[in-house]
């Protein structure tokens, strides 16, 4: 089994500060999110009704759900108001030019 898990996805000029891009890997959409220099993963539907974060706004380390104001934290996705519910949180870095995401082996 392969240890490293990381895709590479896009190259780290096409993701800005503060930005949200949308991609699709493996099946999900995930959110590549770029703040503070580094680069946050999150699974693009909210738990509350499933609704696509992608369009969402940024705040500082909050992301907010466009359909009905829910909040997480970009850092490990937790919900802003209930810390058991959270979004699917993807570890990411920033090599040689390129963003990777790290895609779990299927079970």
């Amino acid at each position: 089994m392969a240890s490293d898990s990381f895709v590479p996805i896009l190259t780290d000029s096409e993701l800005k500060e503060g930005q949200i891009i949308r991609v699709q890997i493996s099946g999900r959409s995930i959110l590549l999110i770029m703040k503070g220099g580094k680069v946050f993963g999150l699974s693009n539907s909210c738990p509350h009704m499933g609704c696509s974060i992608d369009k969402g706004i940024l705040r500082e380390y909050l992301v907010m759900c466009p359909c009905h104001g829910w909040k997480f934290d970009i850092r490990n996705g937790q919900y802003e108001e209930n810390s058991a519910i959270t979004l699917v949180s993807y570890r990411c870095k920033i090599q040689n030019g390129k963003v990777y995401v790290e895609i779990p082996a299927e079970a």
